[in-house]
């Protein structure tokens, strides 16, 4: 019998609440752990905090998001190699055994030009896996309504170049129209990682409550299961439109109860 895969919650799931809300909810619904996502948030940026919240809660910091957003370029430094290594180094210090990153804006030649190299250097002297995650394309400043472009250098496929760990989200894949099995299937043994949520294809990440939209959710959590899948599924639900404390943690359990019976928990 396959081990059990844990499902954790994003921080981002209980935005704009603090991360130290996340570890709450998570240990209330009966998650396995939570992703920090860190950004502009104290509670996420400081180890000594975040290892405070996992204590008191009980709940084990599964993976560490690095500040790879447009909004988070200057957390911890507006260098994105020294972002990249201080993530590193806080998932270690938090048993953390993965960390998720973009890949490089087009823009960031130099962190471009090394970024592979850097992944592969890390991992070997870490243990963590750095899982690349796929994005979406964007519409361009004054572009025309359905004009889109691809911020991210070389695509918005982590597996255009070829990484050893990837993180599949399909609230992207939805965004971008793209076929999340077939991008499963092309990640292969290198796909560690997945944020589940759901989008229902229009050009804009949702992060729905996975069953809300149009992605293969169930399917892609059957055949992991089926296939022995040996990494991590986390929840990364927008909640930020929940009337309610009590709709917030009512979405959450939702997405919990959906993964666990789609992974034969």
């Amino acid at each position: 019998m396959s081990a059990r895969v844990p499902v954790g919650l994003s921080t981002a799931s209980v935005w704009p609440l603090r991360a130290g809300s996340g570890f709450e909810l998570a240990a209330e619904l009966g998650y396995d752990g939570v992703e920090v996502m860190v950004w502009a948030d104290p509670v996420s940026q400081s180890v000594p905090r975040l290892r405070e919240w996992s204590r008191r809660t009980g709940m084990p910091v599964l993976s560490v998001h690095s500040p790879s957003l447009l909004i988070t370029q200057r957390v911890w430094s507006p260098d994105p190699f020294v972002r990249l290594r201080r993530t590193v180094d806080a998932a270690t210090e938090l048993g953390a055994d993965t960390v998720v990153v973009h890949p490089p804006f087009r823009w960031q030649r130099r962190y471009g030009d090394g970024f592979a190299d850097l992944i592969t250097e890390l991992e070997e002297a870490s243990g963590i896996r750095v899982a690349v995650e796929n994005m979406f394309k964007v519409r361009p400043p004054g572009g025309s309504k359905n004009s889109r472009v691809s911020a991210f250098r070389p695509s918005i496929d982590p597996t255009d170049v070829g990484y050893r760990h990837y993180t599949l989200d399909l609230s992207h894949t939805a965004a971008a129209r793209m076929d999340a099995l077939a991008l499963a299937e092309r990640m292969g043994e290198g796909l560690v990682h997945v944020h589940l949520a759901d989008g229902d294809g229009i050009p804009k990440d949702q992060h729905l409550v996975p069953g809300r939209g149009g992605q293969p959710c169930a399917e892609l959590l059957e055949g992991l299961s089926a296939n022995g899948f040996g990494g991590q599924i986390v929840l990364e639900v927008n909640t930020r439109y929940a009337r309610s404390p009590a709709q917030r943690a009512a979405d959450l359990a939702e997405a919990l109860l959906f993964a666990r019976l789609h992974l034969g928990q």
